[in-house]
């Protein structure tokens, strides 16, 4: 079974060498100066774990320059915003260390909203804009967030006080990219690229129901329950090793959260 979502390639050498130098840099810087790595220092990524997903959009669209459009292609997205999130820490904690979260965090806003801006005016443009379900799958994406949240304190309330903020996160991204897929599949008419969820989508298509409420909410109660069940298994990671623990779950928040954005954003802007 292939594992890869349809539509991902590499880019030309050009840009594909340009990526493994600045991937290989950062990571080298990262070795050398062995940054410290708290709750706050992921959350300030979450700016940036958005931002991928809206280069993304605008590269379907034909929205970036010719000259940087292969750095917002499929498989090319990802390590591009890792470089420029991880070279924009790497610059401000040589300089004032205690600064890292807020610069980082503001940083990675600001250049959220300018291509957010950007996807919407060309979603105008083309008389296309459709903001409604997007907006109606932020809501129910709180309102499940919120619930899961308080199942999992109130059965595992160790879990949820280690992992914090971050396994919040991690739990609202991965409801965000359930709820958006079942949006996109069951309301809109998009079809779903990730060979691994097509076949959760799938097996909902055999049941009975799904002629009267869909397929795509087996989607989101699966990424509901994976990603609290992610929380519970990385309490005693975090505990043991915050530093490894938090990265790694800010790493499992933004596998959902990118997809998630994406989604809401593409639809937005293209309609359905």
């Amino acid at each position: 079974m292939v594992l890869l979502p349809a539509g991902f390639s590499l880019p030309p050498l050009p840009y594909a060498l340009a990526l493994l130098a600045g991937g290989a840099a950062v990571a080298v810087g990262f070795a050398r100066r062995r940054p410290p790595v708290t709750a706050r220092h992921i959350l300030s990524l979450t700016p940036w774990m958005a931002l991928g997903s809206t280069l993304h959009v605008l590269y379907g669209i034909d929205g970036l320059p010719a000259i940087v459009a292969p750095f917002g292609g499929t498989a090319a997205v990802y390590l591009t915003t890792a470089i420029l999130a991880g070279a924009g820490w790497l610059a401000v904690d040589a300089v004032r260390p205690t600064r890292v979260p807020p610069v980082l965090a503001g940083g990675g806003l600001a250049a959220l909203v300018a291509t957010v801006a950007v996807a919407l005016r060309a979603g105008l443009a083309r008389g296309t804009l459709a903001p409604a379900w997007p907006a109606a799958g932020v809501l129910l994406t709180v309102v499940l967030t919120a619930a899961g949240w308080l199942v999992l304190r109130r059965l595992r309330p160790a879990a949820t006080a280690t992992t914090g903020a971050v396994g919040l996160l991690a739990l609202f991204g991965h409801t965000l990219d359930g709820v958006s897929t079942a949006i996109g599949v069951d309301v809109l008419g998009f079809g779903e690229r990730t060979p691994l969820s097509q076949v959760i989508l799938e097996a909902a298509a055999a049941l009975p129901t799904a002629e009267t409420i869909g397929v795509g909410w087996l989607f989101v109660l699966v990424k509901i329950g994976v990603a609290s069940g992610v929380v519970v298994l990385f309490r005693e990671y975090v505990d043991a090793e915050p530093t490894e623990g938090y990265a790694l779950l800010g790493f499992v928040a933004a596998v959902g959260l990118g997809p998630g954005v994406h989604n809401l954003l593409l639809f937005t802007v293209v309609g359905g």
